[in-house]
């Protein structure tokens, strides 16, 4: 009788474990996106939902990842540095070196393709590359998947945001790309700046920031958006700071790197890359799609006199032929000193976007 008590209670625990499971809903999770911002589209097959963020968040600090457990999603996307390497290349778990700088992960909910080249359409797609490519996590995504759910822990955790027990690699990837979407950077003298230009109304603390703002960076915002001044506007305006459109901004007459042409085949987009945000640009350094340029100095430059033409140069650099906007070095600063204002310290230090302990 007493073996057969622990039976029937053993049972008894399993039904109701396992009623539990079935009953379970994921919790929605709202976005907290900044008035001024447009409206994200969320894919309709992949919600957001509490626990997918609070996995996705998990993984994206997981070194389970890669094929030697060193190196996860934030290795190459680090806080400090936006959601950004700040070495030229990022190093794989075999040492091997990338050819192109580390994107910053900035507002990536608003993207419309991934990649410095743009081969991938959505975010989950993109998700899944690095871990099985040779020269970055090196792993397979059977044997991550494997190592995940023996940890009872994530296991859980993936039930709870899926709601199911068959899970693979594109759940994870589905968990990662509702963390990404959360990391929204809308807090900066910039936003204040952009809200009272476009006559939005400012909360008391925002007047606060704006009484703040200095004629160097008001001179330095009129000369980014002028025609005659710096001319950045064509590919950065707007909330996001990012024109979603590949271009070939004068960095080559000739191309070690084809960019966006290797995807499409098509040599009109030979030496065309994504154009990326310059939200937080003051942390994302090193600059540009192989990070040759280590200041904003340079950047700065390279659009004043470092143009270099070649058959796919993008027609909206209107001084490419010589060489750039030519500014002076007053203008420069005034420049860099706008671009500074771009600086949201609330999304680099959100404990929301941190490792989780």
């Amino acid at each position: 009788m007493k073996y057969l008590l622990i039976l029937f209670m053993i049972i008894g625990i399993a039904i109701s474990c396992k009623k539990d499971k079935v009953e379970h809903v994921p919790t929605p999770y709202v976005l907290e996106i900044p008035s001024h911002f447009p409206v994200m589209n969320i894919p309709e097959d992949n919600p957001m939902t509490v626990e997918g963020v609070a996995l996705g968040r998990k993984l994206f600090y997981e070194k389970k990842l890669s094929g030697d457990n060193s190196i996860s999603c934030a290795t190459c996307h680090a806080p400090s540095s936006a959601f950004s390497d700040p070495n030229q290349y990022s190093e794989g778990v075999d040492g091997l070196l990338g050819t192109r700088n580390s994107m910053a992960l900035v507002n990536v909910g608003w993207n419309e393709f991934f990649f410095w080249d743009g081969r991938a359409k959505t975010l989950e797609e993109q998700i899944l590359i690095p871990v099985e490519d040779p020269i970055e996590m090196h792993d397979r995504w059977p044997d991550v998947m494997s190592s995940l759910l023996s940890d009872m822990t994530y296991k859980n955790m993936f039930f709870k945001a899926f709601n199911t027990e068959e899970i693979d690699s594109t759940h994870a990837a589905k968990a990662i790309a509702q963390f990404i979407r959360t990391m929204i950077s809308g807090s900066s003298k910039y936003d204040v700046m952009y809200k009272a230009e476009n006559n939005l109304s400012l909360t008391s603390a925002e007047q606060a920031i704006y009484a703040t703002v200095t004629p160097e960076e008001t001179a330095g915002y009129d000369l980014f958006k002028s025609l005659n001044g710096a001319d950045c506007f064509h590919c950065h305006n707007g909330p996001l700071m990012q024109v979603q459109k590949f271009s070939n901004n004068g960095l080559d007459a000739t191309f070690a790197d084809n960019g966006r042409g290797d995807v499409t085949g098509n040599p009109n987009d030979n030496g065309k890359f994504k154009v990326p945000t310059l939200r937080n640009i003051e942390y994302s350094g090193p600059f540009m799609h192989d990070g040759r340029f280590s200041t904003l100095e340079e950047v700065i430059e390279h659009y004043s006199s470092g143009i270099q033409m070649s058959p796919s140069i993008d027609p909206l650099i209107e001084f490419a032929s010589q060489g750039g906007v030519q500014l002076d070095a007053f203008e420069k600063d005034l420049v860099k000193k706008f671009l500074l204002t771009l600086t949201d310290e609330t999304f680099i230090n959100n404990p929301d976007f941190q490792e989780p302990q």
